[in-house]
């Protein structure tokens, strides 16, 4: 009889689980909707104007040339072995999320911290593969650093990896950079592209 009575409590507990995920699924999505995932900043971060060069030879910056309503930046370099590709394919499939309307609105730039091996073409090479229109930048090392501070965003040099290639650490947040050049966001690398994507939505929105 006990053990009767264990099997039957154990399934009325699974059942009153399933009851309570269903109930939370149907019923608690407005509340996850209007959640913001990102950081905002007050006072926002400084955004330099110094120049880098785009895939096509031509100067770029962050604050002169980005008109868009919402600029997402993002620091890391091509052969990054985890979290680069990881952030870089959460904002491909973001922007995948986004309606017509809000995808017009918003501009993702790629910035190497690793001028040395991510040259003009091989940026020009390796962004389409994650969208035809993110904008890639590279430049001397130096002024990337300096490019990148502000947003507080870290490089270090690259260290010997036993392949024979090297690793570099770098900051890995999404910074998103507004119509007044002001850095008002920035996301960590673990943001999903469905919560980036409600929170473009939000910040186009507002």
């Amino acid at each position: 009889m006990p053990d009767l009575w264990s099997r039957r409590s154990r399934g009325a507990a699974v059942a009153l689980v399933l009851l309570v995920l269903t109930l939370t699924a149907c019923g608690g999505s407005d509340a996850s909707e209007d959640e913001f995932h990102g950081t905002k900043l007050d006072p926002p971060f400084e955004v330099s104007s110094t120049p880098l060069t785009d895939t096509e030879g031509q100067a770029f910056s962050l604050t002169k040339d980005t008109d868009k309503d919402l600029t997402l930046v993002f620091f890391g370099y091509i052969n990054c072995p985890d979290i680069c590709q990881v952030v870089m394919s959460n904002l491909s499939s973001a922007m995948t999320r986004l309606d017509q309307a809000d995808r017009e609105r918003v501009d993702v730039v790629y910035v190497t911290t690793d001028p040395n091996r991510d040259t003009e073409e091989a940026i020009a090479a390796y962004l389409p593969h994650f969208d035809p229109d993110f904008i890639g930048l590279t430049g001397d090392i130096d002024t990337i650093t300096a490019v990148a501070k502000p947003l507080g965003v870290g490089i270090t040099n690259g260290e010997k990896l036993p392949s024979g290639g090297y690793d570099i650490t770098h900051g890995t947040t999404i910074t998103g950079i507004d119509a007044d050049d002001e850095g008002t966001v920035y996301w960590d690398g673990n943001a999903s592209s469905a919560d980036l994507a409600a929170d473009i939505h939000t910040l186009l929105n507002d």
